[in-house]
């Protein structure tokens, strides 16, 4: 299947009132097991490339272009995301790398500068028909982020407004790297900001939130749910479950292929949720 854009990808969720799942890729094994999972699902879905893994990898070349062939392979609509970029140079280089959006991360920086900083990288992705994403109201657990930050309804349509963002991430409660579900979302909060801003909305940090919170705020105007976390616990309780039963493995093909394998059963207990949490 053609790789889909991740403008046209979110407008449809948009249109039909529902969210799109953004799984973060952390190397080749989690891209296959992400697309595996969709399409046992048949969901679309946004493979997502951080900074952190970015710099991992020793930069984005490589890893970039095994996720777009696997996407390229896929039997579901797929589109490639960079996600919390801070450096401009990565931002600048999206669309070289085969990729239709990119998240700039400005959040930790005081207001004013991150409109600046944002507004000034939106302009310059225009020239690529690039959809950006940008955060306002620090969601916890990542760098320099606070937990317990919240957006506030009126600072986040001033924020769209002078910026032009595309998509904005907001802090109603969830927290990036949170191993178990057990954030609670502020729905009222994220009411007053679906109600006072006009572009799709983001929720991160997913992997932490209760079940019933996400399939609600699908319901109630989050349109891309990212999930990160929730793939690596699964992932690395499958290769040490493999190494703890065949001590004697050698073969990373053997526990590297169960972790793929759990990663792939996550995506479609996650699809599965988004699904139902959509109106009929």
């Amino acid at each position: 299947m053609t790789l889909q854009t991740t403008r046209g990808m979110i407008a449809r969720a948009d249109a039909d009132d529902r969210a799109i799942a953004a799984f973060n890729v952390v190397q080749l094994e989690h891209a296959q097991g992400i697309v595996e999972g969709a399409e046992r699902s048949g969901a679309p879905v946004i493979l997502q490339l951080s900074e952190n893994t970015i710099d991992y990898h020793g930069g984005p070349r490589a890893i970039a272009a095994g996720m777009r062939a696997i996407a390229e392979g896929a039997a579901v609509p797929v589109a490639l995301h960079l996600d919390h970029l801070t450096r401009v140079d990565l931002c600048a280089r999206t669309a070289d790398l085969g990729f239709s959006s990119f998240m700039i991360d400005a959040a930790a920086l005081p207001y004013e500068e991150n409109v600046e900083v944002t507004a000034r990288t939106v302009a310059r992705a225009a020239v690529d028909r690039l959809w950006v994403e940008s955060e306002l109201g620090e969601v916890g657990g990542k760098g320099a982020h606070q937990t317990g930050a919240r957006t506030v309804p009126a600072e986040a349509s001033a924020f769209v407004e002078a910026t032009g963002i595309h998509g904005l991430a907001i802090a109603i409660g969830s927290s990036h790297a949170m191993s178990e579900k057990t954030a609670t979302l502020d729905l009222d909060l994220l009411d007053a900001i679906a109600a006072a801003v006009q572009v799709p909305l983001v929720l991160h940090g997913s992997s932490g939130v209760r079940d019933a919170d996400l399939a609600a705020a699908t319901r109630r105007g989050i349109r891309k749910v990212n999930v990160g976390t929730q793939l690596n616990v699964a992932f690395t309780r499958a290769v040490a479950d493999v190494i703890q039963e065949q001590p004697r493995v050698v073969d990373p093909r053997v526990y590297i292929g169960a972790g793929r394998a759990a990663v792939a059963r996550q995506v479609e207990l996650v699809l599965g949720l988004l699904t139902a949490g959509s109106p009929a």
